[in-house]
């Protein structure tokens, strides 16, 4: 069945430092497009996390962000520079022997200099730490495309009963057809007797008029055609998979088809049937914009 391009899906992740929050939310888009953000020092893990989303999705743009939960919680290593406190010493000292100052070099002054002394925060072992990431993230693509299922069944279940009243539009149509060419004979036989009065008519010459009438207005091929298209998206929607580009594809096809119709049709009964058609096509172009 066709699953919807719109979903979102939450997961946890704990590794052996840390806790992190997965989601994942997608929309339309005409292909896949996956956007990753992770933290910093997981930004080497970008394109595992991105093949693993494009495993499973076929289309649509899908933001993943995995989020750290307990910043400022992990183990900490304090550390001080020491080549760069040698190089604080030496330029101090300088400093006093050029301007002959007196006052002994402390600790306290030193420490306070920038970047001397650094906080280092544990770093996760991205090797280790990949496997809970990819499970945090399978549980929440399942949960995301569990949500698109269910969107595109229910998506489904519309257009499908769109089809069946296209279904009945067109049957009605057809059954409406050759009653035009019969009202066209009885208009066109009336009218020319008003106007022949008792000057006898070329029957023969009638019958030649009402032939090209109705092969003007035969829609036989666009009403088979139509039908066809009809089947074709139901078994395409049925199908399952990234079926939304093609499901657009055949409703330009019927939409063609309608106007072409409609163009021939010469009967009000038939351009009602032809307008209320158009606008379930207009209505199924926008279900399947969503459809993957």
């Amino acid at each position: 069945m066709a699953r919807s391009m719109t979903g979102f899906g939450a997961g946890e992740i704990t590794t052996a430092i840390g806790r992190y929050t997965v989601e994942i939310r997608s929309v339309n888009h005409r292909f896949c497009d996956v956007v990753v953000r992770l933290p910093r020092d997981l930004a080497a893990l970008e394109d595992r996390a991105r093949g693993l989303v494009q495993g499973r999705i076929l289309r649509g743009r899908v933001e993943v962000a995995i989020i750290r939960e307990d910043h400022g919680k992990r183990p900490r290593t304090v550390r001080a520079d020491l080549d760069l406190a040698r190089a604080y010493a030496s330029v101090l000292n300088d400093l006093k022997q050029a301007f002959s100052i007196s006052e002994t070099l402390d600790l306290s002054a030193l420490v306070s200099l920038p970047e001397l002394i650094r906080i280092e925060e544990e770093r996760e072992d991205l090797e280790a730490a990949w496997p809970p990431i990819a499970a945090g993230v399978g549980v929440a693509l399942d949960r995301l495309i569990a949500m698109r299922e269910t969107e595109g069944a229910r998506l489904a279940a519309d257009m499908l009963e769109r089809m069946e009243r296209l279904a009945g539009h067109i049957a009605a149509i057809e059954a409406r057809a050759p009653q035009v060419v019969q009202d066209y004979h009885a208009r066109l036989s009336r009218r020319v007797a008003e106007l022949a009065g008792a000057t006898p008519v070329d029957a023969g010459r009638l019958a030649t008029e009402v032939a090209l009438f109705a092969d003007r207005c035969d829609i036989t091929e666009e009403l088979t055609r139509f039908r066809s298209h009809v089947a074709q998206f139901q078994t395409t929607l049925a199908s399952g998979g990234a079926v939304g580009r093609t499901l657009e594809f055949i409703l330009q096809e019927m939409g063609r088809e309608i106007n072409t119709i409609g163009s021939k049709a010469n009967d009000l009964e038939i351009t009602r049937r032809v307008i209320a058609i158009k606008g379930e096509l207009e209505s199924l172009r926008e279900q399947v914009q969503n459809v993957e």
